[in-house]
């Protein structure tokens, strides 16, 4: 944070380095998406030059956050335009995708009052748990509220969703409890591919293979292999949460679903008929179908423009359009993600709807009422019950029409053993 500033304004201090320099001389003669990438690979394993490492407490990175805030106290619009306050936390060693995006539910005057967490050592580091006692720590210094949103978890090569160890350690109580308490939201789709389900964790279901970026890590430099998807995808994830939920008491994985655009040209068009790509070589041009987005020659991963998804949008159930009340239903989980197409989906539990409350003009007062929403927890029913849920779903006013409704579900049998079933309900 605050390097790229410093670069396009030609510092002094970065022309002085010899890669600052040539980074520099690269976006001013129009390879600017070519030293970006240079930057990325750097970034990822730690070729980075130490002298234009920004850390907390540096000028730059200060100036960076600053800005950052500034930009969103003055856009917000309670009522009209909520501008949340947030960073990304970017561990990427060895070009294996952990980002976080992290939310802040508060003001400036909170956010500003410490400097965002980093991944370099000494000052941050790689390790999510680390970035989690971090928003613990800024809670207790501030008073404030933050949400860790993991991205896409189908570029982290199998360390997403781990299982058994993470970050060399075996997975213990602490590190469930902490996970479900901070990591309330999951992106399972965005312009990298949707990380939902993959055909070999999901063989019975015909949509398993939705816009799948399955070939390697995020800058290609480890081939994908088969043993990798079971630890990166959600289904899979929400299903061997309930597996450690039976080992620990908690479940990590009981997240709610969100999708983004991940984009970094400024603009929010991800339909697919109005996408201006992930980064400007993708936006509408011939050369979106025959220029490469990765192409690691090495280790022969190859990833074409045209597979770069328009994806996707976060759907929040809020009370209001203001950050707090946002940011709350977001912590409750009442959220949805759609693939670029503007859906209304209202899912609800309980134990005695009925057809009519289907068939009513209003199903989610019944929702409500006798209910729980997408993202809640339902309480035990009846002896011998099973529950009911009530689903609608309206399309996009100006998008296709609506094929059909399904569930997932996915449960932990006696042995221990996970499945998983699709069906249609509509």
């Amino acid at each position: 944070m605050g390097f790229f500033p410093y670069l396009f304004a030609g510092k002094a201090s970065v022309l002085a380095d010899p890669t600052g320099r040539k980074w520099y001389n690269m976006v001013k003669s129009g390879q600017g998406n070519d030293a970006a990438i240079e930057i990325i690979a750097a970034f990822s394993h730690n070729r980075f030059p130490q002298d234009l490492m920004y850390f907390p407490g540096s000028q730059g990175y200060k100036n960076a956050w600053r800005a950052t805030i500034d930009a969103a106290e003055e856009f917000n619009d309670p009522g009209t335009f909520t501008a949340f306050i947030g960073c990304e936390w970017t561990s990427n060693t060895g070009g294996n995708n952990l980002h976080r995006n992290v939310i802040y539910r508060g003001n400036g005057d909170r956010a500003g009052l410490v400097q965002p967490f980093t991944v370099y050592p000494p000052f941050g580091s790689d390790d999510p748990a680390k970035l989690w006692e971090w928003i613990a720590s800024y809670e207790e210094k501030t008073g404030g509220s933050v949400l860790a949103i993991p991205h896409n978890g189908n570029l982290s090569n199998g360390l997403m969703f781990p299982v058994e160890t993470a970050s060399s350690k075996p997975l213990d109580k602490q590190y469930v409890e902490t996970r479900n308490n901070w990591e309330r939201l999951y992106e399972t789709t965005q312009t990298k591919g949707t990380g939902e389900a993959h055909p070999i964790l999901s063989p019975e279901d015909e949509f398993a293979d939705f816009e799948l970026w399955d070939k390697g890590n995020l800058d290609g430099s480890v081939a994908k292999t088969n043993d990798m998807p079971q630890d990166e995808y959600a289904r899979e994830a929400l299903k061997n949460g309930l597996k450690l939920e039976a080992q620990f008491g908690t479940n990590p994985y009981k997240f709610g679903l969100i999708g983004s655009s991940d984009a970094h040209t400024g603009l929010t068009a991800m339909e697919e008929e109005n996408f201006f790509g992930k980064t400007v070589p993708q936006k509408p041009s011939a050369e979106r179908s025959t220029k490469a987005f990765v192409d690691n020659k090495e280790m022969g991963v190859r990833v074409m423009d045209w597979e770069v998804g328009a994806s996707g949008w976060a759907a929040v159930w809020a009370t209001g359009n203001s950050r707090h009340e946002i940011w709350d239903a977001m912590h409750q989980r009442e959220t949805y993600a759609t693939t670029g197409s503007r859906m209304v989906v209202r899912f609800f539990g309980g134990w005695d709807f009925t057809t009519a409350d289907a068939d009513a003009r209003l199903p989610v007062a019944a929702g409500y009422a006798r209910g729980v929403p997408m993202g809640g927890d339902l309480a035990a029913g009846p002896e011998g019950a099973s529950p009911v849920f009530l689903v609608a779903a309206l399309k996009d006013p100006i998008g296709a029409n609506l094929d059909r409704i399904q569930i997932v579900k996915g449960w932990l049998d006696a042995e221990g053993n996970t499945h998983e079933k699709v069906d249609d309900v509509a």
